[in-house]
C-alpha cells in the first residue's frame, strides 16, 4: 500500500519556526494539497463533511502540524515506563481501536516538530531513574511508522536512544513503510514489532493497514537490519474458526520470517476488551462492524479510575492465553512471551 497523503493539512503559527514546519508547508504547498492556519493542534476547526461520520473520515484524512507543549509523559506499562509523544492520531481505521475513545472528537493526524524538546525530555527521565533502564513507547498515540515518511521524527528518536546507556525504545505498526528506519544507528536499544492478526481481522476490522503479507516482508527487512524485534498479537478475537485462524497464521509467519537470536525475539499477546463508550462510538462510525460486542458474552474488568471494561470471562481467556502461548512455543521456541492481557 502506498504511503499516507493527507487530503487538508492544517499549521499551528508556531510551528512555522521550527525547520521541520517550514519544510512541511513548502512540500504540501508544492503538492497544491489545502493548507490552512489554527491556533491550536487541539482546536481544529473547518473539516468538512455535512454528518458527523463524514467530518470523522474527513478527520482522518486531515494532517495537523503543531508542538508538543505538555511535556509530561505519560505511563506506558505494561510496555513501557512512558510513552514518547512524537505524534497522536492514525490514518488507519482500526474499528477496535482504543483511540476511538482517547481521541474522541479529535481524530486527526497530528505531528510535533519540536522533537529536540521531546528528546530532551526523554532524557531527564532516564537521568531520573538511572542506573535502571527507562523504555520509551513511541506507539501509545499513533501508528508512528505511519507517518515517519512525514516527519523523519521516528529515526531521530531511534538514533537518539541507540547512544542512551540506559534508555530503551519500542513501537508497533501495521504499516510496511520501514525503509527509511533500516540503516539508523540503533545500536540494539530500539525493538521494532509488528502488529499480526488473522486474515479475518485484518479483512474485516482492520482497513486502511498494510496486509499481512506486507508486515511479514518488513519484518524481514528489520530483522536483517538488527533490530531486537517483536510481535504483538493484538487484538486477539475469538470467532468461528478462530483457532484455526491463528495457527494458520502462525504457520505462516515461521514459513517467511528470517531472524537471528540477536533479534530477540518476543511476543505480546491482548485478548479483545472494549467500554461501553468504545461500544457507542464504534458502532456510530462503523454501522455494519462485524466486531462482536455483546455484554452478555464478556465479563467485567475494572481498571484505573473504576473504569469498566468488558474482556471474555475467565474461561475463554484462559483457552486464548493457552493456545497462542501454545503456537508461541511451538512455532518460535526460541522465542519469549513478555504478557498476555
Amino acid at each position: 500500500m502506498k504511503p499516507f497523503v493527507p487530503d487538508m493539512v492544517f499549521f499551528e503559527p508556531d510551528s512555522l519556526n521550527y525547520p521541520l514546519g517550514e519544510t512541511l508547508v513548502e512540500h504540501y504547498r508544492k503538492l497544491n494539497i489545502p493548507v490552512r492556519q489554527t491556533t491550536s493542534h487541539n482546536q481544529v476547526r473547518g473539516i468538512p463533511g455535512d454528518t458527523a461520520l463524514q467530518q470523522y473520515r474527513n478527520a482522518k484524512r486531515t494532517l495537523v502540524v503543531g508542538l508538543k507543549k505538555s511535556l509530561k509523559f505519560e505511563p506506558s506499562l505494561p510496555s513501557a515506563e512512558y510513552a514518547l509523544p512524537l505524534a497522536t492520531g492514525c490514518m488507519a481505521h482500526c474499528h477496535y481501536c482504543y483511540l476511538q475513545t482517547t481521541l474522541g472528537k479529535k481524530p486527526y493526524i497530528r505531528v510535533y516538530v519540536n522533537v529536540d524538546d521531546i528528546l530532551k525530555r526523554a532524557e531527564q527521565y532516564i537521568q531520573e531513574r538511572e542506573p535502571e533502564i527507562t523504555r520509551f513507547d513511541a506507539s501509545c498515540t499513533s501508528d508512528i511508522v505511519g507517518v515517519e515518511h512525514i516527519t523523519g521524527s521516528l529515526k531521530r528518536a531511534i538514533e537518539f536512544m541507540g547512544k542512551q546507556t540506559n534508555g530503551r525504545l519500542r513501537f508497533v505498526t501495521k504499516f510496511e513503510h520501514v525503509d527509511s528506519l533500516l540503516d539508523a544507528e540503533h545500536n540494539g536499544h530500539t525493538r521494532f514489532r509488528f502488529s499480526i492478526n488473522t486474515d479475518y481481522v485484518i479483512k474485516y476490522l482492520e482497513p486502511g493497514t498494510s496486509r499481512m503479507d506486507g508486515r511479514m516482508a518488513a519484518a524481514n527487512k528489520v530483522a536483517a537490519a538488527g533490530y531486537p524485534l517483536g510481535f504483538i498479537v493484538a487484538p486477539i478475537i475469538r470467532y468461528d474458526g478462530w483457532m484455526n485462524d491463528y495457527e494458520t497464521l502462525f504457520q505462516k509467519l515461521k514459513e517467511r520470517l528470517r531472524y537471528k537470536p540477536e533479534n530477540d525475539l518476543t511476543f505480546e499477546l491482548i485478548q479483545h476488551r472494549y467500554t461501553m463508550t468504545a461500544k457507542k462510538i464504534i458502532q456510530e462510525r462503523y454501522p455494519n462492524t462485524q466486531l462482536r460486542m455483546e455484554e452478555s458474552e464478556r465479563q467485567k474488568k475494572y481498571g484505573r479510575y473504576g473504569r469498566v471494561k468488558y474482556v471474555y470471562p475467565k474461561m475463554q481467556a484462559q483457552e486464548i492465553k493457552d493456545h497462542i502461548t501454545g503456537l508461541v512455543h511451538d512455532y518460535f521456541p526460541d522465542a519469549r512471551v513478555e504478557y498476555f492481557t
